[in-house]
């Protein structure tokens, strides 16, 4: 197949691409590359540096599906610059829909939203049917960009993913998720901070996450939203897990941040979709590549410093 990857590029893109290739698929990147190029060179890939918005210099309904992954990512980089958020989400997922229906093509759209877009939530089983109540900018721009892809669904094939927290090695890594972040402070400082504690977050390993993209790809057939994220783990919990693995105190401190939220993926699941790694792997491998020195603790992986940076040298606009 021919297929695009918008925002291919980043973390779980520097994982989806190279799958995509290694299983017989001709790949297009568009990605501005604000964390730099990770991508292997490969004869079926093409890499094009642009943004994402402006369609015409890509042509979306070219391509048999489209993995729409293009994005401000988290609340903190959102906040820096909202209506920068506003635009990549939802204009260019309205571009891509709109170019796709006019064409008249059966170009398939697998659009990555976001586990977080219920909100607070004190259900133990967060289903896709239950109240969106978005909090912030990221939360909302996902939720209209759903609705954007939802009404061209008579033109459209849609398949729309719900990730929890996603965690694990990637080439281009991000170590400011939670899982990713905590484990980085125990190995650089032998100590984790823990604001609160008791805040429930969901958690998906990249892997798993990249299996369940590539299981829909190969399964036209299925359409609808689908939440995917199988672990449900509080953040103290988390911070034990770690603290077994790497020998790293625990410093809890109060936290004013409400977020806590679980998500329930039994739909994927009946789907006969089945998760093969977890948290603790997550850790074990983060671990490994620390002290192999493959993991580097570098700035662009944290999108919000790396953001502010660009930002001020006028990189990002």
């Amino acid at each position: 197949m021919k297929i695009l990857v918008t925002g291919g590029a980043g973390y779980v893109g520097s994982i989806l691409t190279p799958r995509l290739l290694e299983i017989g698929h001709h790949v297009d990147v568009i990605d501005l590359f604000w964390f730099g190029d990770y991508l292997p060179e490969h004869p079926n890939l093409k890499k094009i540096k642009a943004d994402v918005r402006g369609v015409k210099q890509y042509n979306p309904e070219r391509y048999d599906v489209i993995f729409h992954f293009a994005s401000v990512a988290n609340d903190p980089c959102t906040n820096l610059d909202p209506a920068l958020s506003w635009e990549i989400s939802c204009e260019s997922s309205y571009a891509i829909a709109d170019a796709i229906a006019r064409a008249n093509t059966e170009t398939r759209v697998i659009y990555a939203s976001s586990g977080s877009v219920y909100g607070i939530k004190t259900e133990e089983r967060v289903t896709e049917e239950l109240e969106l109540v978005p909090i912030s900018v990221y939360n909302k721009a996902k939720i209209v960009s759903e609705r954007i892809f939802e009404s061209f669904k008579n033109k459209i094939p849609l398949q729309i993913v719900r990730p929890a927290t996603v965690c694990g090695f990637a080439p281009r890594m991000r170590l400011d998720v939670a899982v990713n972040l905590l484990t980085m402070q125990a190995l650089k400082n032998m100590e984790i901070n823990v604001l609160g504690g008791d805040q429930f977050r969901p958690n998906i390993h990249i892997l798993d996450l990249v299996n369940f993209y590539v299981f829909l790809l190969e399964r036209p057939d299925i359409t609808g939203t689908f939440n995917a994220g199988f672990e449900n783990i509080t953040i103290l919990s988390l911070a034990k897990r770690i603290s077994h693995a790497t020998g790293a105190i625990i410093q809890i401190a109060p936290s004013n941040d409400p977020r806590s939220y679980r998500i329930d993926s039994s739909k994927a699941l009946a789907l006969g979709f089945s998760p093969k790694f977890n948290v603790d792997y997550a850790i074990g491998e983060i671990v490994r590549n620390y002290k192999d020195r493959i993991l580097k603790d570098r700035e662009e992986f944290y999108n919000v410093n790396w953001m502010r940076l660009l930002m001020a040298e006028g990189s990002i606009k």
